[in-house]
């Protein structure tokens, strides 16, 4: 699938200001249950890692399943992935007391220094689940079309609020009978002119235009920085 009315060199973030930016940069990658933000994080380090030095934190609520997952695929060294278990709903840890999340970016720019870029992956969470400003300078949300075309009309903080919505699997939306067309649709009447980027990463595995948007994040803010 192409990008749905999405420009690379336009950041898309004039919603919030920039504050000065000091050590790498926090992205922030959140969605319900099963959108695919573990698969989306393992396809930015590939499509990032030979040319932005990255790093990722993940939050399980009892598990460290999801950095488990990226380590065994061997998109990044292991010692670049930290893991958080946030004991309760993730939105606890990169919402309302972010600190294990601060403390795991501290360890890795400890360990990496000249670290450019961390992604910070959530947990499943519903349709509230935002990153705290004070965790992320930019956030991504990733829905699917499993979860059936009516997700982005149903809004909330996570669809309407985030820098970037992700509808995900796109290759599955016959065979779960969603209208493409009308997520679509209804994802730019819920969030305005910020940026919905269209994907399957069964057709595109390094997820190219996320991985646009990323390196324009890392411009901008280092420009503003």
């Amino acid at each position: 699938m192409h990008p749905v009315n999405f420009d690379p060199t336009d950041p898309g973030h004039d919603h919030h200001a920039d504050h000065h930016h000091h050590g790498a940069i926090r992205i922030g990658i959140g969605g319900p249950v099963g959108s695919g933000k573990t698969a989306l994080t393992a396809a930015l380090c590939r499509a990032l890692g030979d040319s932005v030095n990255l790093a990722v934190v993940t939050n399980d609520i009892y598990t460290t399943e999801d950095a488990d997952f990226l380590r065994k695929t061997g998109v990044l060294d292991v010692e670049r992935i930290e893991a958080v278990q946030t004991g309760a709903c993730p939105h606890t840890a990169i919402r309302d007391d972010i600190t294990a999340n601060l403390d795991a970016v501290e360890r890795l720019e400890h360990r990496f220094p000249g670290l450019e870029l961390v992604l910070i992956e959530s947990g499943g969470d519903n349709l509230t689940a935002v990153f705290s400003r004070g965790l992320v300078e930019r956030q991504i949300f990733v829905v699917d079309v499993a979860g059936g075309d009516k997700v982005p009309r149903k809004g909330g903080p996570g669809v309407t609020t985030a820098d970037l919505l992700v509808i995900n699997k796109t290759d599955l939306a016959p065979m779960v009978g969603a209208d493409l067309g009308v997520m679509t649709a209804d994802a730019h009447r819920m969030r305005g002119d910020l940026p919905v980027i269209s994907q399957s990463l069964v057709e595109t595995p390094d997820a190219p235009a996320v991985a646009e948007w990323v390196r324009a994040q890392i411009r901008a803010l280092t420009t503003a920085g």
